[in-house]
């Protein structure tokens, strides 16, 4: 339905309004000699326009870059900061804790730690809980626990799931049905389907299929797809994935370092599930680092009762910098005072605004195309139906379209996440800021189909 010609010439009439509109973001990139990609991590490439926006400052939902232009952020560092940038309470605990309390690093205990802990427990239900820096590093941690307590050497994801780098995790269904290493992965250490078996999300049948073979110590997935568009599971699908690793002896992982959209208690508590281990990083300490894994008591207590584990010195679950008393400092004031539960009311309404404004233009201009939602964030996909496992919904990626959208979003002032159509409401995101960004999308599907 779209004229690839038209798309093309708009596309490059976007891109021109960009290099007019950001002369110093071009030369700060041209500049970056000494920087691998010219960017401090190379996944700041992925960008509609030919660089990447330098960023001057930001607050709450609004991000200034180094040319002065103002954008409405409904990118939120991919949910980093999904609690708004530098919200006061934060800034605020970050500030006590370098400036009046002090110390920064000393590998050694607040008593921040345990409040946090017992606020983990009432959102998400797990009984005990250990800190790190990152949800990639909280993965690998457990991945290791459940590896110890089971015996058996194997993960299974979702296909098309986002874990951060854990390498296990970068495996895909591929066309036999069987997993393989997913296309881009960068020097694996090992062949991936050494280390892991894949199933597509809605799929009881093949989760049971890979699950039979006796060597899955355990399921780690999303309770939905988030980082290839929002793939949601269908009815009843959580119950038999759950009722399929305690038949078949796996334990189960759920990660919640996206899907803590759905509410304060991730989707574990807004539908009800049940897991071994829980894993969430990015949003919990208002943009500083920190990430957490969850055990129940039960498993907790099994791996504390084993005498031949490290988890004190060198086994391979810890960091020195893990738990510090300024990532906890900040986890304490965003949970406390930022991303709270009337927080999330607040945001989930703004989110369901949002994705009734899209739909509603999508039915006007006769598009195809559907958007999803998980609480707070909501993604549009170029398909209809919507996907309903990770390799449909890649196979519904269309870079083109994508790249004139952000460019027009981005050049009238609005930040979409770059890595795909994804739209998060902060607390401080209104609905006036919605209605703004359904303007110019408006405007933008228009030209497209005129």
């Amino acid at each position: 339905m779209i004229d690839r010609a038209r798309l093309a010439e708009l596309t490059a009439r976007e891109q021109r309004t960009f290099l007019e509109r950001n002369p110093r973001s071009r030369a700060a990139y041209d500049r970056a000699e000494h920087l691998f990609g010219q960017v401090p991590m190379t996944w700041m490439n992925k960008k509609a326009g030919a660089f990447p926006l330098y960023l001057a400052e930001a607050r709450g939902n609004r991000v200034t870059d180094i040319d002065g232009n103002v954008y409405l952020d409904f990118a939120l560092g991919d949910t980093g900061a999904m609690g708004g940038h530098s919200p006061a309470p934060v800034v605020d605990a970050v500030q006590r804790r370098i400036g009046d309390s002090g110390g920064v690093t000393t590998m050694m205990p607040t008593e921040d730690a345990e409040w946090v802990g017992a606020e983990l427990s009432r959102r998400f239900g797990l009984d005990v809980w250990s800190f790190s820096l990152t949800a990639t590093d909280a993965n690998r941690w457990a991945i290791r626990l459940v590896r110890a307590l089971t015996g058996r050497s194997k993960i299974l994801f979702h296909s098309y799931s986002y874990h951060g780098s854990v390498d296990e995790s970068l495996i895909v269904v591929g066309a036999d049905g069987e997993g393989t290493s997913r296309p881009g992965n960068v020097g694996a250490p090992v062949d991936v389907t050494l280390t892991s078996r894949v199933a597509e999300i809605n799929d009881l049948d093949g989760l049971e299929r890979q699950l039979a073979h006796g060597d899955v110590a355990a399921v780690l997935i999303e309770p939905a797809l988030t980082n290839i568009g929002i793939v949601l599971p269908d009815p009843g699908y959580h119950e038999g994935v759950r009722e399929l690793t305690r038949r078949h002896g796996a334990l189960l992982i759920i990660d919640e370092t996206h899907t803590f959209s759905a509410g304060p208690g991730g989707a574990t508590k807004a539908w009800g599930l049940e897991p071994d281990v829980l894993v969430i990083g990015k949003a919990i300490a208002g943009g500083v680092p920190s990430g957490a894994y969850g055990l129940t008591r039960e498993i907790a207590d099994r791996v504390l009762g084993r005498t031949d584990l490290g988890l004190i010195d060198m086994g391979g679950v810890g960091g020195t910098l893990a738990g510090s008393p300024l990532s906890i400092a900040a986890t304490r004031a965003t949970l406390e005072h930022v991303l709270t539960d009337a927080a999330f009311t607040g945001m989930i309404e703004v989110a369901d605004h949002y994705t009734d404004g899209v739909r509603r233009l999508f039915e006007r201009f006769g598009l195809p195309w559907t958007i999803s939602q998980l609480g707070a964030r909501a993604e549009y996909r170029f398909v209809s139906p919507a996907p309903r496992n990770g390799t449909e919904s890649d196979a519904a990626a269309d870079a083109e379209l994508e790249d004139f959208l952000h460019l027009y979003l981005t050049n009238r002032g609005i930040l979409l996440t770059p890595f795909h159509n994804m739209a998060l409401m902060s607390p401080v995101t209104t609905r006036d800021d919605v209605d703004a960004h359904l303007a110019v999308l408006e405007q933008a599907l228009a030209e497209l189909t005129a």
